[in-house]
């Protein structure tokens, strides 16, 4: 299984949202915070945060002129 959390995997998993809901249409902002060392995990940690609410894009994409 990939590591989410670490650097590499948080910007795959960015893209990965990114590109699901450009798709669809929507304009959703992805960003990746390092949160540094975290003893539960014994290891560092990439949170992976968005602008969207309850898992809902909130900007629709709009059609170009």
């Amino acid at each position: 299984m990939a590591d989410l959390c670490n650097d590499d995997g948080a910007a795959r998993l960015a893209a990965k949202i990114q590109d699901f809901w450009r798709k669809r249409g929507f304009d959703v902002d992805v960003e990746m915070r390092p949160e540094g060392f975290v003893s539960t995990m014994r290891s560092a940690r990439t949170d992976v945060r968005s602008d969207m609410v309850n898992g809902m894009p909130r900007r629709v994409v709009m059609a170009e002129a």
